[in-house]
């Protein structure tokens, strides 16, 4: 304590009053929490996860042949990710992505949700 005392003289720096400087900060921080915390619950969803379901026996290798080509997989791999249906395919794919790969899943007789 002494020693600040002499540093505080000699480097002429004035006595700070100690207070409650954590309150005055929190107060401007919490409102732009709240606007942040509105704002996207007006905003549309614009990613969203594909999930296979399930498919139709007669297009199994049409399906793995597609799954294979959109995941990049092995021909092995997109058997056993076609096989384990139900299963996550993709996430976070843009609108219009995902409803070109639902399209194109779901007239080779897959059934694809997309949340």
């Amino acid at each position: 304590m002494l020693m600040n005392v002499c540093l505080q003289s000699k480097l002429n720096i004035p006595d700070m009053p100690v207070g409650n400087f954590s309150a005055s900060p929190a107060a401007p921080t919490a409102a732009p929490a709240e606007e942040e915390e509105a704002a996207p619950v007006q905003q549309e969803k614009t990613l969203f996860n594909l999930k296979l379901e399930s498919f139709e026996a007669a297009a199994k290798p049409k399906i793995i042949k597609e799954i294979k080509s959109m995941l990049g997989l092995s021909l092995v791999d997109s058997k056993k990710f076609v096989e384990s249906a139900p299963k996550m395919m993709k996430e976070g794919v843009p609108k219009e992505e995902a409803e070109k790969i639902l399209e194109t899943l779901k007239g080779l007789g897959a059934k694809v949700s997309m949340e």
